[in-house]
């Protein structure tokens, strides 16, 4: 018997910072499902090459998901954070592009997220602002964060938590 998916990452991308990239409460996707090898010229390499595999279990745009109101638990949400990279560089292959309408689809992805979690889910939001500085994309939804934390060499990595208040009906 599988178990339910109760956990939602709609970028997985490489799943690079599970501890278990299989975790079977996880339903992984991503808008990718390739398999690219890009030429790697960091750290002095000359002819280096890199391959890299996004593999999720459901091809899906998180700006507009198929799943129903309150379907999970918990949300972890790292879209692509570069409006800047080669069309054939390693970053982009590894942490994808954004759109030149990157604010629109990044409001519409919080939304998205914030319908398909459950009231009082749990929304991890990861950013890193060396291209778009955080202020900037939290003025992308109303939804106020419980408390983050920066990571990182230059703590340009924000791992930022909100959780989903239920509405309190008037009476």
């Amino acid at each position: 018997m599988s178990e339910a998916k109760t956990i939602l990452d709609p970028c997985c991308g490489t799943r690079m910072f599970w501890f278990d990239p299989q975790n079977p409460a996880v339903m992984f996707g991503d808008v990718r499902d390739e398999t690219v090898s890009v030429t790697d010229r960091s750290h002095g390499k000359q002819d280096g090459e890199r391959v890299l595999s996004v593999t999720p279990d459901l091809t899906m745009d998180f700006r507009a998901m198929e799943f129903g109101d309150g379907s999970f638990k918990l949300v972890v949400f790292d879209p692509p954070h570069l409006v800047r990279a080669g069309p054939k560089s390693w970053l982009a292959a590894k942490y994808g592009k954004l759109s030149t309408d990157w604010r629109d689809d990044l409001r519409r992805g919080f939304a998205e997220c914030f319908r398909v979690l459950e009231d009082d889910g749990v929304l991890i939001f990861k950013w890193n602002e060396t291209q778009i500085k955080v202020g900037e994309i939290l003025a992308l939804t109303d939804q106020q964060p419980l408390f983050g934390h920066k990571s990182g060499k230059r703590a340009d990595t924000h791992w930022i938590c909100f959780m989903k208040r239920s509405l309190i009906p008037n009476t």
